[in-house]
């Protein structure tokens, strides 16, 4: 399977989208959808595979056994979260390795020490000495077999010692050769804005949360801002979460004659749609083209 490269991606939409994949069902969905680019996150894929938070509970094999899935359910290109690199220099170089070999296109190492890792970026409590996440970047870069793996600098700085020390940082992590930075945590508008004005000419990522005290703006207007990768952490899985619950709740409710269980509305389109993402019918016609006459119906 021939994937582009993300730099494919950048080029092809700006401000280039990215919704969070959680399995390879959620990528599937996400290319059918018509996005051009996807990224995953340690907190969605920890919490739907292994039930999870993403506060330093596991390491680099966890994130490939999930991150092998989906990788193999499409083409689309896809950034991922690499955390710290997992370790020392070594680890790091070690993520970069296995990243490419699964067909990562670009992946995200950040500064926030592991052994107080906060799952919520403005909560972050400390973060690595300039020394140690230089070097980590400086051998992710050299590591990679290919420019066209991506190496994003993130710094979760805000949450712990503010705005001004996060930019000081992301403007070291640019001095290194990364290709772009995201200051992770930003919790208003205007520091969005100041963001993308002192960081301007660079490769900017942002993130839009939903369920969370965070700014809620369009692409097109973090696109003015000078952002060129907007992503959406929360929003697949808080909406499954809330629609299983929901459907959870009705029938149970249902099997204890509570109330009356209406079956779902739209059902046969979202099953057409549920077929085409798994493939359906290039599975059967495998089976009707290669079955011998006469067990076909067996």
């Amino acid at each position: 399977m021939k994937r582009p490269s993300f730099r494919t991606a950048w080029a092809a939409e700006k401000p280039l989208v990215t919704p969070l994949a959680h399995d390879a069902l959620t990528a599937r969905l996400i290319k059918r959808a018509g996005f051009k680019a996807f990224n995953v996150g340690g907190s969605t894929l920890l919490a739907a595979r292994y039930g999870l938070p993403d506060v330093g509970l596991i390491g680099l094999r966890d994130m490939i056994d999930g991150m092998r899935e989906l990788a193999a359910a499409t083409d689309l290109p896809f950034m991922a979260d690499a955390d710290d690199g997992y370790g020392d220099v070594k680890a790091v170089a070690k993520t970069v390795i296995e990243y490419e070999a699964i067909g990562v296109g670009g992946m995200l190492i950040e500064d926030q020490l592991r052994d107080v890792k906060r799952q919520r970026a403005e909560k972050s409590l400390a973060v690595a000495d300039d020394a140690v996440i230089e070097a980590k970047l400086r051998v992710a870069l050299q590591t990679r077999t290919s420019r066209e793996t991506v190496i994003i600098g993130r710094t979760d700085a805000y949450g712990a010692v503010g705005l001004d020390e996060a930019l000081r940082r992301a403007e070291r992590f640019l001095a290194l050769g990364v290709d772009g930075v995201f200051v992770a945590g930003l919790r208003k508008v205007e520091e969005l804005e100041r963001v993308g004005r002192t960081l301007r000419g660079a490769t900017l990522l942002a993130a839009m949360f939903e369920g969370m005290d965070t700014p809620w703006l369009t692409p097109a207007e973090l696109g003015a801002m000078g952002f060129a990768q907007i992503s959406y952490p929360t929003s697949l899985i808080l909406r499954v979460v809330g629609a299983v619950e929901k459907a959870l709740g009705d029938l149970r409710a249902f099997s204890r004659g509570e109330r009356d269980m209406e079956r779902l509305t739209g059902a046969a389109e979202i099953r057409a749609s549920l077929d085409g993402a798994v493939e359906l019918a290039r599975w059967m016609d495998i089976e009707t083209g290669f079955t011998p006459q006469g067990r076909s119906g067996e």
